[in-house]
């Protein structure tokens, strides 16, 4: 196990005596913000290869220079579950990234439906978020967060072997139940505003397409989010 207290995403090799150059950014947190110098120790991931034991073998205004020593957790991925959201206010909005990569998706999709009250997202920011949450709880792998697409758009283009958990405010009051088969699968939030009754109609046609309820109450979307990967979880993914 290691030894290191930080953990850093990189988009370089990792194997053993393999040296990473650092950004200025991760390099100013180390030895900046954390007080850390050469010989230190730090975990570093890059979503191929696992979680790797690196020194501080150079540190530098340019980039601190690790190197890596050991593996210290194999690679691995979440359940190939997928988080379709549209997005609300910003601090929601992160919450809700933040949330998906704990509780474990393989990639977030942000979508503008008729009620979405937020018109643009930063996806850089939102990536950058969960690049932040991964290092947080132990991840090896950062989901992709897709730039901001229509629901039309989505629904058009959706994947035939990927079943669609529709989080749908009208079976309020229904257990809360995931069913459906094991296999690809994918969550739809709606905005704080609801689903439009054309969206509503259109989900309701498509094949593939399995309405949820979350309970007896109406949850805000954030809640909603949490509730509904949980369930997943739970029944088909990695918690069991």
């Amino acid at each position: 196990m290691s030894d290191a207290k930080i953990r850093l995403n990189v988009d370089q090799p990792l194997a053993p005596g393999q040296a990473v150059r650092l950004t200025p950014d991760q390099t100013h947190y180390l030895t900046g913000v954390m007080r850390l110098g050469a010989g230190a120790f730090v975990s570093l991931f890059n979503g191929r290869d696992g979680e790797w034991r690196a020194v501080l073998a150079e540190v530098a205004r340019r980039g601190a220079v690790a190197v890596c020593e050991g593996e210290t957790r194999s690679q691995t991925l979440p359940p190939d579950l997928w988080l379709a959201f549209a997005p609300i206010k910003k601090a929601r909005t992160d919450f809700i990234v933040e949330k998906a990569v704990e509780l474990g998706v393989r990639r977030i999709l942000p979508v503008q439906t008729r009620h979405t009250n937020s018109e643009r997202i930063r996806q850089d920011r939102l990536q950058a978020h969960a690049v932040e949450a991964a290092e947080q709880c132990g991840a090896t792998y950062v989901p992709e967060v897709s730039d901001l697409q229509p629901l039309d758009r989505l629904l058009s283009d959706w994947p035939k072997d990927r079943q669609l958990y529709w989080c749908d405010e009208a079976a309020i009051g229904q257990p809360a139940t995931i069913g459906g088969e094991p296999g690809p699968a994918a969550i739809l939030i709606g905005p704080e505003g609801g689903f439009a009754a054309t969206e509503a109609s259109r989900l309701r046609t498509m094949t593939g397409v399995v309405p949820l309820s979350l309970g007896p109450r109406i949850l805000r979307a954030d809640t909603a989010a949490v509730s509904a990967i949980t369930l997943w979880q739970a029944r088909f993914g990695d918690w069991t």
